[in-house]
């Protein structure tokens, strides 16, 4: 082996972190690595394996919890999961477009990046760090999730938001919000082919000790439901099932789990931790309320029409990686 820098004899001189060789000239005493002579296949890991890694995300094992369990190193799990996601953002993006709905409903859930929004503020940190709210809107028939983001609890980030929406539906149909002020703004700009749109409003009471003790809300005592634009059927004013897709959320996806250290400590990981979910959940995983539907199981992306059959988790990777 040459010097590139005088093009002297070298010899070797032990190995770096990576595992790959180093040289030493001595003539003018530069160190430096050949890469042809790296083991490319050191971090290799077989496609079943890296499916599994990411099998066991989906279903809301913890990043350690699946290197121990797998064999995999954590900086390879959280690299695929990445990829993963940010394919399946893309992905997810360009396929649910113009999708005919009837009935939305739209919440926010909480969870934070790095530490909690008091801290944030006391460590005087950046906006990508602190509280973050993933905004979410479901189709109540399909249970399919139309759009998504993920951001501050913002009148910004709900235009953005409603923004999104608007892209993957069409044609007129009732909303659902709960009492978040900026909705009232951010919805009559944002949907021009019309909306019927309502708020709904829970009123919850002062917890008691055993709540407390338990970590657990108060008790329902009211739920307001106000008509904001158009006529939305007082019948189905509702945000119980994207509240029970953020409760599907929160048992699937690791870092939304409460009281734990599993919490995101990158902007870009938590958003594609989201991305791949997502994917998963509308178009590889049968919904328990779909599964007799045509008297097969049944996915939120196949009750919608934009697949005949279940998907796996390769063919998901497969066909975002042909968008992405």
């Amino acid at each position: 082996m040459l010097c590139p820098n005088c093009e002297s004899q070298t010899r070797r001189f032990g190995r770096n972190r990576n595992g790959s060789q180093r040289y030493r000239c001595d003539a003018c005493e530069v160190t430096f690595t050949d890469g042809a002579t790296r083991p490319v296949d050191r971090r290799f890991v077989e496609e079943p394996r890296m499916t599994m890694c990411l099998r066991m995300l989906l279903e809301g094992t913890s990043i350690r919890t699946t290197e121990r369990l797998t064999g995999t190193h954590r900086d390879t799990i959280l690299a695929a999961m990445v990829a993963a996601g940010e394919k399946c953002g893309r992905f997810l993006e360009a396929t649910i477009r113009d999708v005919p709905v009837d009935d939305v409903q739209v919440d926010e859930i909480w969870s934070f990046i790095i530490c909690k929004e008091r801290t944030r503020e006391r460590l005087n940190h950046g906006q990508d760090h602190g509280d973050c709210y993933t905004f979410t809107g479901v189709e109540r028939t399909t249970k399919l999730m139309l759009a998504w983001h993920a951001g501050k609890r913002s009148a910004a980030d709900a235009r953005t938001f409603c923004g999104k929406l608007n892209h993957a539906i069409s044609g007129r149909f009732q909303l659902t919000t709960d009492g978040y002020g900026a909705y009232l703004t951010a919805v009559p700009g944002s949907f021009p082919s019309g909306v019927d749109y309502a708020t709904l409003v829970k009123v919850y009471g002062s917890p008691s000790e055993e709540d407390r003790r338990r970590y657990s809300p108060g008790q329902v005592i009211d739920i307001i439901a106000t008509q904001q634009i158009g006529n939305p059927d007082p019948a189905r004013i509702c945000t119980s099932h994207v509240e029970r897709a953020n409760l599907t959320m929160r048992m699937g996806i690791r870092r939304f789990t409460r009281l734990t250290n599993a919490f995101s400590k990158k902007w870009e990981n938590h958003e594609a931790a989201l991305a791949l979910f997502f994917g998963f959940y509308n178009f590889c995983r049968p919904h328990q309320t779909l599964t007799e539907y045509m008297g097969y199981k049944c996915t939120p992306a196949m009750r919608a029409g934009l697949t005949n059959h279940v998907w796996t988790v390769p063919e998901l990777l497969a066909r975002a990686g042909e968008i992405g």
